[in-house]
């Protein structure tokens, strides 16, 4: 999980913390299977997305949560609503304004190239999309 949350921050990192202010971005929140718990790592990624909007007040923030494939389409929908509720309650608590945040669910998504095994954990996660 730890590979993952490195991975997904890598291209960002990349260009400073400067620079994850200067655009429009995409910050991936990763999941353990069926938990909705926030760890430092999410911690570290949701702090770094809420730098981001305080640094752009026009732009929009989209929170949207998504599970895996495995267990039924409705216990889906129901734990990613719940992510992105944890996620959304941990920008507002970083200082993002809640009228700014839209959360949404997408619910059981499939990972291109996956199943329930494998890299499923994609599907694990909160989008926080910060701008268009």
């Amino acid at each position: 999980m730890r590979r993952l949350h490195l991975l997904a921050l890598t291209g960002a990192l990349a260009f400073g913390p400067a620079a994850l202010a200067a655009t429009p971005a995409n910050y991936p929140v990763f999941f353990a299977k069926g938990s909705a718990e926030i760890d430092s790592n999410a911690t570290t990624t949701i702090a770094i997305a809420a730098k981001a909007a305080l640094a752009h007040p026009v732009y929009p923030v989209i929170v949207t949560g998504s599970s895996d494939t495995a267990g039924t389409v409705s216990a889906g929908q129901a734990i990613a609503q719940t992510r992105a509720q944890a996620v959304a309650r941990a920008l507002v608590a970083d200082g993002v304004p809640t009228s700014r945040i839209a959360i949404v669910s997408a619910g059981p998504l499939s990972a291109p190239g996956t199943a329930q095994g494998g890299f499923a954990q994609f599907s694990r996660r909160v989008l926080i999309q910060i701008g268009n």
